[in-house]
């Protein structure tokens, strides 16, 4: 049985069928600039907490002391970007970092009191911020849209 060649018109039917305003990469991004403008809003200004900062300030606080690779790793940033947020909380003395007493070649990350209670602080602001993130969906929608997206980024 001869195959029909269907390659070249089901490509041009995607191609003229294309919208980029319902691609899956495009609303991610747009998605994604409303959550940090809702972040920059809430935390950004007064706080001076970029999201990886507080990436970094949470997930210390929820593990403990760790690596800097695996903190990175944790709150999934590459080593340039995590060496840089973890420079500038060092500076600002919201993280300690002291030697690795197993590895004398490795440093720890902690977070320091003063780190521990801006943490505290802005968890609540955290959770207003996905909130007002999420407020155009109703409930139903906000859990299966967390669940969904939590798979994608399970996936990466």
């Amino acid at each position: 049985m001869a195959r029909r060649r269907r390659g070249p018109i089901v490509r041009q039917r995607a191609i003229d069928g294309y919208v980029l305003e319902q691609q899956i990469g495009h609303l991610l991004r747009r998605a994604h600039q409303r959550a940090t403008g809702i972040f920059i809003a809430e935390l950004g200004g007064s706080h001076r907490v970029t999201p990886t900062q507080y990436a970094a300030l949470v997930k210390l606080r929820d593990v403990g002391e760790q690596s800097q690779n695996e903190l990175g790793r944790l709150i999934a940033t590459d080593p340039a970007t995590t060496q840089g947020v973890i420079a500038r909380l060092i500076r600002r003395r919201l993280v300690e970092r002291s030697r690795d007493p197993g590895d004398g070649r490795r440093s720890k990350l902690r977070l320091s009191q003063q780190g521990r209670n801006l943490v505290e602080r802005l968890i609540p602001l955290g959770v207003r911020v996905t909130a007002q993130t999420l407020n155009p969906l109703m409930e139903s929608e906000k859990k299966l849209f967390l669940r969904l997206l939590a798979r994608l980024a399970r996936t990466a």
